[in-house]
């Protein structure tokens, strides 16, 4: 039979490395929540900036259609 001295220990152990496990997963969480939202707001941003370069004409059958600045907006935006 194990001492209660033994069995107080254990269980303090255990619930420890539970609340330990708990706070070390909120913050890991809280620092992937920031990385996604800065990503969030660097990929608005990227977009927003996308859609005030209304000079490009993609319109085949417009004369003022050019398809070398239609090819590099594709490879700058992908």
């Amino acid at each position: 039979m194990v001492s209660s001295t033994v069995n107080v220990v254990r269980y303090s152990a255990l619930f420890g490395g539970i609340a330990y496990g708990f706070f070390h997963r909120r913050s890991l969480q809280a620092d992937h929540d920031l990385h996604k939202l800065e990503h969030a707001v660097h990929e608005r941003q990227r977009k927003k900036e996308a859609a005030l370069d209304t000079t490009l004409v993609t319109d085949p059958e417009d004369p003022r259609f050019d398809l070398e600045k239609l090819i590099a907006k594709w490879e700058k935006s992908s």
